[in-house]
């Protein structure tokens, strides 16, 4: 199904379901009260779930690229030791490193799949697992996104950063380092570059609730921030943010991609859009290959 047959009604349900405010079940009974234009607000439902077979974009066994698992230390973290998916470009490096920091849901296919995007652009990617600890994404977000709301928040943050302090010493990491994440790895992307400090060069942000305003001075890392156009709740945090931006004289740039969604690089639902999430992927790259090459 076309995302121009799906009911705006749907996609507002699809969010709230996406952000753990309606479980499936609620979601889809939700939706099958409605009917547009003889369209089950069902079926509109059902379409909007994602297929992650049908997005990849780069394959695991691609030549340009090796991938494989890794294990690490993550003191203070949920179990002391964290699991990731780990891409290098074809060479023998050092490479330039990116972090890439899931949504709320674990280390789905989608994110796999960023990483590799990543790592053909000639950056060693890290796509860390935060559900690692309690088993690993198990398969669907349904449960995964249950698993991520189970964890104490603070430890599954500082698992983030160990692993952004992980991929940066790293033997084939050149020592430069930037991240990206998405919703909630996009919030995640903010935290680091207030953690990180100097040690993050560049940050992108998408759709990703803003740090603290009395944490914004210690950003250092130069940004790259993407925001949907419709999305309320993310943008609210935006006004204070970038002013406090301008204050400290930080190194961004902000876009709003018009007639797009919370979501909409996310290539497996109908949130997604190919030219939003191909512009702001080309200044995410780009931003990287200024700071980090």
């Amino acid at each position: 199904m076309g995302k121009g047959k799906i009911d705006d009604r749907v996609y507002a349900l699809y969010d709230a379901y996406c952000h753990g405010r309606l479980s499936r079940r609620d979601f889809l009974n939700r939706a099958s009260t409605l009917t547009v234009a003889g369209v089950s607000g069902l079926a509109m439902a059902q379409a909007m779930l994602p297929d992650y077979a049908a997005a990849e974009t780069i394959s695991f066994n691609d030549e340009r690229i090796k991938a494989t698992y890794v294990t690490y230390p993550s003191p203070g973290g949920t179990s002391g030791e964290m699991r990731g998916y780990l891409v290098q470009p074809a060479g023998e490096g050092p490479f330039p490193a990116v972090l890439v920091i899931h949504e709320n849901r674990g280390l789905n296919p989608y994110i796999a799949d960023v990483a590799r995007r990543a790592a053909v652009e000639g950056f060693l990617a890290l796509a860390p697992d935060g559900l690692a600890p309690i088993g690993g994404y198990p398969g669907n977000d349904d449960d995964g996104r249950a698993m991520q709301r189970s964890l104490e928040q603070p430890k599954l943050r500082q698992d983030m950063i160990n692993s952004a302090r992980f991929l940066k010493s790293h033997s084939l990491s050149s020592g430069k380092l930037g991240a990206t994440g998405f919703c909630w790895g996009g919030m995640m992307t903010n935290l680091l570059a207030v953690a990180l400090g100097e040690d993050l060069s560049a940050g992108a942000p998408y759709y990703g609730r803003a740090p603290e305003t009395a944490d914004v001075p210690k950003i250092k890392a130069a940004l790259a921030i993407h925001y949907a156009e419709d999305d309320e709740r993310v943008n609210a945090t935006w006004p204070d943010y970038e002013a406090a931006l301008k204050a400290s004289g930080a190194d961004y740039e902000a876009h709003i991609y018009p007639g797009t969604r919370h979501g909409f690089h996310n290539d497996s639902t109908p949130r997604f859009n190919e030219a939003a999430a191909d512009l702001s992927w080309e200044r995410t790259i780009a931003l990287f290959k200024q700071h980090l090459v």
